[in-house]
């Protein structure tokens, strides 16, 4: 079994096939659940195979996301792709230690109940947990949407308020940085971190040039890459209720207008941001 020593994870076997993809910060209301099912349904919609784990195992958002889109499909008489759920389970053991090497050992599992996919998209708390850290340790990818805004930016580092100089990386910042180490040393793999900057304002420009201005620094500092995310849009909460993202508006009979069109596009740009490699895709899904 595999348990966490000091933040790495022991006696781990290495997951092959699946490419991991970890939504991941250490803050609710940021974008994860959106962003982990819009890359989801984007990357199905390029018929690839793709495997989904809600690891809030309190709240369950990205769990209530698929079922709202299983009970509006069954409802219309749609046939929407699914992703291949696998459930894990918070444990209830009472002793700590105990507890959370359980929950580390029921990522892994489901991982790799899920090997055979060409993706598993993992969508974490807004907290420091024992699965979530499990999973940024078996994490191909790591994304992590942030808000544009100096709160959201603690969160990977702190920062002077006189001279707007980086401190020292945050708690977060550390802990995926543990988690490359880990997997460095156990199966000399790297883990590609992908910071995506949501909500970006259209206003007050002088404060979204200066978290550009840290970001930029910040990422050769501890070696992340930026991406485009999503703009603030009404019709990203409205889809929840029905499961559903942009790429589904047509399928589902909703129209597009052109906010919509362009708030698909956001949807495209960062899959390619992603540099996810690519995955043979069967021929009936091609065609």
């Amino acid at each position: 079994m595999s348990v966490f020593v000091n933040g790495a994870i022991q006696g781990r076997q290495r997951h092959t096939g699946a490419h991991v993809i970890v939504l991941g910060n250490e803050k609710g209301g940021s974008g994860k659940t959106t962003t982990a099912m819009h890359v989801a349904t984007a990357l199905m919609a390029q018929g690839r195979t793709v495997g989904a784990m809600d690891l809030d195992l309190r709240q369950r958002s990205f769990t209530r996301y698929m079922e709202n889109r299983l009970a509006f499909a069954e409802r219309r008489g749609l046939k929407l792709a699914m992703p291949r759920y696998a459930k894990v389970k918070a444990s209830d053991l009472p002793e700590r230690a105990a507890a959370e090497a359980e929950e580390t050992e029921a990522v892994r599992a489901a991982i790799g109940r899920l090997s055979d996919c060409d993706y598993v998209v993992i969508d974490s708390p807004g907290s420091y947990t024992a699965a979530s850290r499990a999973a940024h340790a078996l994490a191909d990818t790591i994304v992590t949407p942030i808000n544009d805004s100096f709160v959201d930016f603690d969160l990977l580092a702190h920062v002077d308020p006189d001279t707007l100089q980086i401190v020292g990386p945050s708690l977060y910042a550390e802990m995926v940085w543990d988690a490359r180490k880990v997997r460095a040393i156990e199966d000399g793999g790297s883990i590609d971190w992908i910071v995506m900057r949501n909500r970006m304002a259209h206003v007050n420009a002088k404060n979204k040039e200066r978290v550009g201005a840290l970001l930029k620094k910040l990422a050769k500092r501890i070696g992340f890459r930026t991406a485009p995310g999503f703009s603030e849009r009404v019709i990203y909460r409205e889809l929840f209720l029905n499961g559903l993202t942009l790429l589904d508006l047509n399928e589902s009979g909703g129209g597009l207008n052109m906010s919509h069109v362009a708030a698909r596009q956001e949807v495209r740009n960062l899959i390619a941001a992603l540099q996810l490699p690519a995955r043979e895709v069967p021929a009936e899904a091609a065609e």
